[in-house]
């Protein structure tokens, strides 16, 4: 795939070029270090006062990593797991069992796709709801066999097809959140791209839930939600700085319960760095939840999202 870049990535990724071109040359290494230091500097320069619409861009990057690429990056042994037994199979959800380290795991995720066929097939990382009853079909089978769930979330949103309307798009999605809530296995929810609306909190109700730094989360795009206000799209950069999707947002909320931080420039900059942090985040925590009775993942589970809708009234 040919690679793409945002514009203020652009005099970044000019500077880099420069200094490739340079390596093949002899007594250049001075320069070289010069260059280099040009380009950390303009790096750390850019990415420190990112607006919110940058940031959007950031998380729809189109060389940024997928939830197939972090399984085959973190997890050993991945068998991927087809169909929703009722309807079909949809490629927008990938699930299956994989082994990390000692412990043995259901991962899900929305899967994007990067070229055209890839993008048609992956239905742009929008799933139909066999997509959805496919992911909960696995859930409730690590849940027979005590395994606990890893969820990557990256999806602008449920696919709003009339094919889609008529199979149960919104019974799927509220099956899933009324499911996960009282799934007796522990849940970890990284939010790796996208997370939009109830396309992404279909498979987001978690014990833990993690955010990459430059990801988004929200209850409508930044478009759409220009769209209804406006009724000009062209004002998405104005909704995104209403919305509050950024992952600073969102833990200043207490909607999320972690950021972690991605490779100056973006996880599509390293994404095998990127994957090692999140790997680490799960061998970190997991064994503190796998500690805990069934009783309390629910019990805490609830509570979280219950807090998350607290009002206060006016007196």
């Amino acid at each position: 795939m040919a690679e793409t870049w945002l514009d203020f990535e652009k005099p970044i990724v000019e500077l880099e070029k420069r200094i490739e071109e340079l390596r093949g040359f002899e007594g250049v290494d001075e320069e070289i270090a010069k260059l280099e230091h040009q380009v950390e500097k303009l790096k750390k320069k850019v990415f420190s006062k990112l607006t919110r619409w940058q940031i959007v861009q950031l998380a729809r990057h189109p060389q940024r990593p997928y939830t197939l690429d972090y399984i085959s990056l973190i997890f050993d042994d991945f068998i991927e797991l087809h169909g929703d037994r009722r309807y079909g199979d949809d490629a927008a959800i990938v699930s299956g069992i994989a082994k990390l380290e000692e412990y043995s795991l259901v991962v899900i995720g929305h899967q994007k796709g990067r070229n055209t066929k890839e993008k048609l097939k992956r239905n742009f990382g929008m799933p139909h709801p066999e997509g959805y009853r496919k992911a909960l079909r696995i859930m409730k089978i690590g849940e027979k066999l005590g395994l606990p769930v890893v969820s990557f979330v990256d999806t602008p949103g449920a696919y709003p097809g009339i094919g889609a309307e008529e199979r149960g798009q919104s019974e799927a999605i509220a099956r899933n959140i009324m499911e996960m809530c009282v799934l007796e296995v522990p849940i970890l929810v990284f939010i790796t791209g996208e997370g939009g609306s109830g396309g992404a909190l279909a498979i987001a109700v978690g014990n833990k839930i993690y955010m990459l730094e430059y990801a988004i989360y929200s209850v409508i795009s930044p478009e759409g939600c220009a769209s209804i206000l406006w009724r000009d799209s062209s004002k998405a950069p104005q909704a995104a700085e209403a919305l509050k999707l950024t992952s600073k947002d969102l833990l200043e909320l207490g909607v999320i319960d972690e950021i972690i931080k991605e490779p100056l420039g973006g996880a599509h900059r390293n994404p095998r760095e990127t994957a090692i942090k999140i790997k680490e985040k799960i061998l970190k925590d997991l064994p503190e939840l796998l500690k805990k009775d069934k009783n309390t993942l629910v019990k805490e589970k609830i509570e979280k999202f219950r807090k998350m809708g607290k009002y206060k009234e006016k007196t």
